[in-house]
């Protein structure tokens, strides 16, 4: 396929493949804080990791308590992938919640506030909507 939404979608496309990518970012790297976690069977667990490693998002590295084992850590691949788990917080945080329920949210780590919401602008830096966007081909 030649677009770009659909070809990653047969990657990280499912659900349980994005909460690991999502969990990584927040820090957990061993097989057993992710199915602590997810509450995934250990054989579908198996497989999205594998996967996520094959395509280059995950990689092994030794365990750092100096174990036999190893953890999961996201590449620079899985890392491009930060602005998209973060548009998809915001956006379910927006739609998903009544305002008087408990969520967890995303702040700068330094100064404590919630990180700005995600928007995409034109090159010169105004906000664009999808009506001002059009899909076009190139090599």
């Amino acid at each position: 396929m030649s677009c770009p939404v659909a070809r990653p979608l047969d990657v990280i496309g499912d659900s349980w493949s994005l909460l690991i990518i999502r969990d990584a970012f927040d820090g957990l790297r061993r097989f057993g804080q992710f199915q602590k976690s997810l509450g995934l069977a250990k054989n579908i667990l198996s497989a999205r990791l594998s996967s996520l490693v094959a395509h280059g998002i995950l990689h092994t590295v030794p365990a750092g308590d100096g174990s036999q084992h190893h953890e999961y850590a996201l590449t620079e691949k899985g890392r491009a992938l930060f602005p998209v788990i973060v548009a998809l917080r915001q956006w379910g945080d927006e739609y998903f919640f009544q305002a008087d329920e408990d969520r967890f949210r995303l702040v700068d780590r330094e100064h404590r506030e919630p990180v700005a919401k995600v928007e995409i602008r034109a090159a010169d830096g105004r906000l664009l909507t999808p009506e001002e966007t059009v899909i076009e081909m190139y090599r």
